[in-house]
């Protein structure tokens, strides 16, 4: 990353806190390879609480410009204005991705909200806080299509998509994920919300050992298939993918959808369109899921794939 480009970041995020955004959201995406110099960088607006990522250690010299350029930050109008209640450096590529109080008081713990639905963030604790902004369109598109519905969401994290579900109105949904902690405050997402859960089950599985307990379950009007590129032990996604969308067929309703997912820049949406015409032939490609717009990617195929399918 390069110190002349810092001048640029603060540029966007004075203009970013001149209206500071009523939910949870990236205020600035250095990933998608927009801004050069840039690229290892993001801030998000987590309802007050700024934080600051790097993605891969910067030089000293970067660290210390970007340092003074927060400095800078936080005594400006547009940062005393904002509401901002504090500013948090992650050093993702560390060992524990250890996180920095630079300004103002942080808690251990954030409440977000997005869509008008609350989540639970954990702050400096993991890598990775509990909520995937740029899946904000993904969530829109389950809540306003999930009305009577019965939703299988597989690698479900902190029930993101069961939240949203729930909230538009499906009958049941199931949240699969070997990461039982994950589910523990999924189910903290939904009391947040005020949602029924008898409508939700919870499973600490991992998949390939757990299709008995997930056919039973079913069958499913809408599957969601949001798995992460590796998973130690459990899940490749080049390797794994097709063995879940052959499964399909077998878990879904006669009209049932499919939204599958992939997060990995060096895989295209066509692997999911060509897997699952090969695997699941009866499921037709509709349409991509837009990414929300402060997510821009200099390669449209580099950042998030949300892809939707009709069983015909």
């Amino acid at each position: 990353m390069e110190t002349t480009a810092l001048p640029t970041l603060e540029q966007h995020l004075l203009t970013e806190l001149l209206s500071p955004p009523t939910e949870v959201r990236r205020l600035f995406h250095g990933r998608g390879r927009c801004w050069q110099g840039l690229e290892q960088l993001t801030v998000d607006w987590l309802s007050g609480q700024v934080l600051v990522s790097l993605f891969k250690e910067p030089s000293e010299p970067f660290l210390a410009a970007l340092h003074n350029t927060l400095t800078t930050l936080v005594s400006s109008e547009a940062w005393l204005q904002s509401g901002a209640t504090s500013l948090l450096l992650q050093h993702r590529d560390r060992q524990g991705s250890p996180m920095e109080l630079l300004w103002g008081e942080s808690g251990e713990y954030q409440d977000v909200v997005e869509n008008g639905l609350t989540f639970k963030l954990d702050l400096g604790r993991k890598q990775n806080n509990g909520l995937f902004l740029d899946m904000r369109y993904g969530r829109r598109w389950v809540m306003e299509h999930a009305a009577g519905k019965r939703v299988l969401n597989l690698f479900a994290y902190t029930c993101g998509f069961s939240v949203a579900a729930i909230e538009g109105g499906a009958e049941h949904v199931v949240n699969l994920d070997m990461a039982k902690a994950a589910l523990s405050r999924g189910r903290d997402n939904h009391h947040l919300n005020k949602h029924d859960l008898k409508k939700v089950n919870f499973l600490g599985h991992e998949l390939f050992k757990s299709w008995g307990k997930v056919r039973k379950l079913g069958p499913y009007d809408l599957i969601i298939i949001d798995p992460p590129s590796f998973q130690k032990g459990s899940f490749a996604l080049t390797k794994d993918y097709q063995k879940i969308l052959r499964r399909l067929p077998e878990l879904l309703t006669e009209k049932g959808q499919v939204v599958a997912c992939v997060n990995d820049p060096s895989v295209s949406s066509q692997f999911l369109i060509d897997g699952m015409a090969t695997e699941a032939p009866e499921l037709a490609y509709t349409e991509r899921l837009a990414n929300p717009p402060e997510f821009k990617d200099i390669d449209p195929e580099g950042g998030l794939k949300v892809l939707v399918f009709d069983r015909q």
